[in-house]
This record gives C-alpha cells, structure tokens and sequence, in this order.
C-alpha cells in the first residue's frame, strides 16, 4: 500500500507540471488556432534560461521564475508579430509547417549555444525530502507542484475575471463581435501567443528543477501538451488541469504495474480512447 500511495503522490506530483506546460499550447490553440509545433522547443528555452540564471547569475530557480516568463514573453509577442501574424488566418497546414520549422530551428540554435549535454538545475535544497504518513516528498517537486497550480489556477482566474481576459476569451469565441466591441486582434494575438509562451518558459524552469534539460526535450514535450490539452478539453480551463493529473496518473500506474517504457504508451493510449470516447475532452463541452 506505501508503495502504491506513492506511486499516486508521485504521479500528482507530475501531473501538476504537465498542467502548466499544457496551458500555453492550449491557450494558443484555443484563440489564434494555432497548433503550435514548436511549444515544446520554447519549453526546453525556459529551461536553459533558468540553468543559466542559476548557475552564472546565481539566482534561486524558483525566484528567477518571474525573469524568465517576462523574457520568454517577449520573445513570444515579436515571434508571433513578426512571423507567424503573417500566416494567422492561412489554412492549419501553413502553421504547422511554420511551427515545425521554428522548433528544428529553435532546437539547432540551443545545440549550437549549450551542447547536446544534459543540464540539471541543482539547488542547496534539491536533495531535501519530507516525509507524510510514511511517504516521501522531495522538496523541489513540492515547490515546483505549488507553483505549477497557482500558474494554471491564476491564468484560469485571468482569462474569466479581467477586462483582457476577457478580451481574449471573446475573440477565440467570435473574432467579428469582438471587432466590434473595439479589439485590436493583431495586438491581442500577440499577447496571447506571449503569455503561452511566458507560461512555456515557466514550465521549462519549473522542468529543469525536477528532470534534465538538453536541446531534444521539445518534440516530446509538445506531444505530451497536445495530449493533456485534447483530454482535458480546450474550451475549459481547468480541463488542463485534470488532463495534466490524469496524465501524471496514468503514466506513475502504467510504470508499476506494466514498467517504464510503457508510460508512454499508457498516456497516448488514453489519448485514443477519449478522442473516441469523447472528443471534446473530459470537461469540455459536447455539441
């Protein structure tokens, strides 16, 4: 039973950052509809971003948070101003061959400036765990948890409770009403590609405190963003938090009862079955 138990705490524990690295793709997807190839490549930019942070400027993982989500921000407001506005309203194809390009690009350029070495952010405290009814806690996937829900859950409260939250949920629902009410789509389109992006950026820092970073990371990490985004649904919020914790499940049982190399086939497995099941995801809204 300890084991089990842990094994599920494990799997929450997981499941959190899922949640945080799925919401920028979904957020994007869900207004500019754009399937964004490259999420994973920003990501695993994040990542390096904190790597540095900590270990040239010395600065707390968790607390050089902020910096990185502005930086990323930005370069995901020029990004898509500057690249992918161009091609916002062309047919999908078009933005999933520029994405992809953008994430070969992304990932050669990280190669050229880091290696292909793996990187791990290692703070004072990383080795430190506490104990709960007989399970383990490590410290930093419980910060990295903690941080990862208040991101979704503040996004989720943004996006319903604030004037360009707002504005952003009516133009993914009608783009012509929102004209009409006075949004500005091309500048709204890229504060919302910026905030998915800020939102990657803080996913790979909280990533690189729990796992290793290298230039590669990014293809599986967007697969598993699409996952969690169609099955927890995308016209709802907290649809990627139950996808992420879902997913974090599914993957902690798969490794102890069939073994690692099948996580991931349990995961995408569950993709299947929902999209067959039901398509609009577990909290979305059937037609």
């Amino acid at each position: 039973m300890d084991l089990f138990a842990q094994i599920v705490v494990n799997g929450i524990l997981q499941g959190g950052l899922y949640a945080v690295m799925a919401l920028g793709l979904a957020l994007v997807w869900g207004v500019l509809n754009i399937v964004n190839l490259a999420h994973g490549a920003f990501i695993m930019l994040g990542g390096y971003l904190s790597w540095y942070l900590y270990t040239d400027a010395h600065i707390d993982p968790f607390v050089g948070l902020p910096i990185t989500a502005v930086a990323m921000f930005g370069l995901g407001y020029l990004m898509q101003r500057g690249v992918l506005n161009l091609v916002v309203r062309a047919p999908m194809f078009n933005t999933l061959l520029i994405t992809f390009g953008l994430e070969v690009v992304l990932t050669y350029l990280a190669q050229l400036a880091f290696s292909a070495d793996f990187r791990t952010i290692n703070p004072p405290y990383a080795g430190n765990s506490v104990a709960w009814f007989g399970i383990v806690l490590p410290v930093v996937r419980l910060i990295a948890f903690a941080i990862a829900i208040v991101l979704t859950v503040g996004m989720w409260l943004f996006l319903l409770h604030t004037r360009l939250g707002r504005a952003i949920r009516a133009t993914a629902q009608n783009l012509v009403a929102a004209r009409l009410y006075g949004v500005e789509p091309r500048h709204l389109y890229a504060v919302t590609f910026g905030l998915g992006i800020a939102l990657a950026g803080a996913a790979g820092g909280l990533y690189g405190t729990v796992s290793q970073v290298n230039p590669y990371i990014g293809a599986s990490l967007t697969a598993k963003s699409f996952a969690i985004s169609i099955i927890g649904g995308l016209d709802n919020p907290l649809g990627v938090i139950v996808g992420g914790l879902f997913l974090g499940l599914i993957e902690a049982l798969a490794t102890l009862y069939i073994g690692p190399t099948f996580a991931d086939v349990a995961s995408f497995g569950v993709l299947l079955l929902v999209l067959i099941v039901r398509p609009s995801g577990l909290l979305g809204k059937t037609a």
